[in-house]
């Protein structure tokens, strides 16, 4: 919700301004995470830093979809997902080596430099079109077939989270393999997800109907393998591309749902679906910690639970599916 209220406030920014503002607060909560001297202060900087980068993705997808040619929508997000894979892939991997040699205070100003030099870059100035207003809550709040994707999102982001925030203990404690193994993992995941993006572009256009529906039943069937495959290393990093590919591809149908469902106030639309998207990853990861914790479940049991949440999101599927079919 206060992601929500900042993007109201800020609704007759000229979108330049109004990124080079998010990356001057990034920088800025970044710089104070390297200088904190109490837990105090490092909190407030982080805070800092997660409210611009929500506001930041709130309005990225939108922003995307605004400056790209028309028919070339569904390439374009497929581009904006490659480059978001692409940070993952190669932000753990120096993230880690600049904190395990030089510190973790390294690292953040690493971040902060790279997001000063980002901010110089050309940026398109766009008016503030297609935001929305308080009235567009209850617009979106009548759009059933745009609460079915945001239960959705909700449910296979929860789902996923379940199993995923806790993928390094299950890979070296389940799995018996080695760290390396653990953190080639969040690799894969992050080289899985630039496939999705390339898949994503070149094919959901011609498949639109089907392709949801795949990625769904691939990480269904993902987290119910977790336990069953555990063990066998080949088998489960093809379990960990397929599950990564379709994670992706669903944020990525569901995401240009929501701008299509939308079209007058994306904006708000997708600051909506940023949010819901975290409390899906918060809530994922206090359902799988809860699992854990639980003496007659346990970290074995978290693919299981995840697959049952997916389940739900699934059922979803096919009953807004059936309802739309009847329109």
């Amino acid at each position: 919700m206060l992601i929500l209220a900042c993007l109201l406030l800020t609704a007759k920014i000229e979108r330049k301004k109004l990124l080079m503002g998010l990356f001057i607060i990034f920088i800025i909560s970044h710089i104070m995470t390297v200088l904190a001297s109490s837990f105090a202060v490092l909190l407030i900087a982080r805070a800092g830093v997660a409210l611009a980068h929500a506001v930041f993705w709130s309005i990225t997808a939108s922003l995307v979809v605004r400056v790209t040619p028309k028919g070339k929508q569904t390439t374009a997000l497929g581009m904006l997902a490659t480059g978001s894979a692409l940070a993952t892939v190669l932000g753990l991997p120096l993230g880690r080596i600049l904190g395990q040699y030089l510190g973790w205070r390294t690292t953040f100003g690493a971040i902060a430099f790279v997001a000063m030099m980002v901010l110089w870059w050309i940026l398109p100035k766009l008016p503030s079109r297609n935001v929305g207003d308080l009235s567009s809550l209850t617009l979106i709040a009548k759009n059933k077939p745009l609460i079915a994707v945001y239960l959705m999102i909700a449910l296979a982001v929860t789902a996923h989270f379940t199993a995923y925030s806790y993928i390094e203990p299950f890979v070296l404690h389940i799995n018996a393999f080695s760290p390396t193994y653990a953190t080639a993992v969040l690799l894969i995941f992050g080289l899985a997800g630039i496939v999705a993006s390339v898949l994503f572009g070149r094919y959901y256009e011609r498949f639109e109907q089907g392709f949801l529906w795949l990625a769904m039943i691939g990480v269904l069937s993902s987290l119910m393998l977790m336990m069953i495959l555990a063990g066998h290393v080949v088998l489960w990093t093809a379990l960990a591309v397929l599950w990564g590919v379709s994670m992706t591809a669903i944020s990525l149908v569901l995401q240009l749902r929501t701008l299509k469902l939308a079209p007058q106030a994306t904006d708000v639309a997708m600051s909506l679906f940023s949010g819901i998207y975290n409390i899906g990853i918060g809530g994922g990861a206090l359902l799988g910690g809860m699992i854990i914790a639980h003496q007659a479940l346990g970290l074995t049991m978290i693919g299981y639970v995840g697959a049952g949440v997916m389940l739900l999101a699934v059922l979803v599927h096919g009953a807004s599916a059936k309802i739309s079919s009847r329109q």
